[in-house]
């Protein structure tokens, strides 16, 4: 699968970027790195259409915003080398370290994951990754069902496996996606059900925590797939949204018989906390 890369630059930087991502979530780029200039942005070439990139409020609007760009696409072949010459490992709170295969291992911490992310998002290095393990090193997962959906690299059920959870199901609608989780639970030692699909799949399901690290317009669509599929005083955990739309995400939760705990921040992006009484 290629992938297309925009790399904006941007004036003002620091209020454009964030207005920027925020605007290209929605239309599908799943990840970015911030410049000196601006943002790089990445989306799979299938779902890339320069009319609706074109026709972001953002990249209209003149008299606040300065932004230029440059598209091309990157072959599958090639995204691997571009990601390792600038992947670093990460450490989260002082107790999960993330590394890729080709970086010594380190073992002077409680949990050490070793993720190749390929084409798919999920390493840690994005903030809202991050932000979900932090509230996953807080909360007792021992013996608990649980559910990544949208998993990515399945880089949260595999620390939810080291953490002791049972009967782990790990969900992407991205083949590359579901590939890589495939080989990342083999490289950790772990046994996690990996499937390929969407949401839909889980309608019969059970579950004691539910991890949903997507983006505004999928969690919104598929909260009430998720309070369903939520055991009686079950952990919904979601990410991959701005703070800005923290409310709707709380009132279209509530609204579906979740209970809103607590939420982490970071560089704007959220995870959000609610369980099901």
């Amino acid at each position: 699968m290629d992938y297309i890369e925009i790399d904006f630059k941007i004036i003002p930087l620091e209020q454009g970027s964030d207005i920027l991502i925020a605007q290209l979530s929605e239309l599908g780029f799943e990840s970015f790195v911030n410049t000196d200039e601006g943002v790089q942005a990445y989306i799979p070439a299938s779902l890339f259409d320069e009319k609706q990139l074109k026709n972001l409020p953002i990249l209209n609007d003149k008299h606040l915003f300065k932004i230029t760009y440059n598209t091309k696409q990157i072959p599958a072949q090639n995204w691997n080398a571009l990601w390792e010459s600038n992947f670093e490992p990460v450490l989260i709170a002082n107790r999960c370290y993330v590394r890729a295969p080709f970086h010594p291992s380190n073992t002077n911490y409680e949990f050490e994951l070793i993720i190749e992310p390929k084409m798919s998002f999920g390493t840690a290095h994005h903030e809202t990754t991050s932000l979900v393990i932090q509230l996953m090193l807080e909360m007792d997962i021992k013996n608990k069902t649980l559910l990544d959906m949208g998993c990515g690299t399945g880089i949260l059920a595999i620390l939810a496996y080291k953490k002791g959870a049972t009967n782990i199901v790990a969900i992407d609608n991205d083949e590359w996606a579901f590939e890589n989780t495939k080989e990342n639970i083999e490289r950790n030692n772990s046994v996690i059900e990996t499937i390929l699909g969407d949401a839909k799949l889980i309608e019969n399901l059970k579950f004691d925590i539910i991890l949903a690290n997507i983006n505004r317009n999928i969690l919104l669509n598929d909260i009430s797939t998720y309070a369903k599929s939520l055991n009686e005083k079950g952990t919904l955990i979601m990410s991959g949204f701005y703070e800005a739309d923290l409310p709707i995400i709380k009132e279209t939760s509530e609204l579906k018989g979740l209970f809103y705990q607590k939420h982490l921040v970071n560089n704007n992006w959220v995870a959000v906390y609610f369980t099901k009484k």
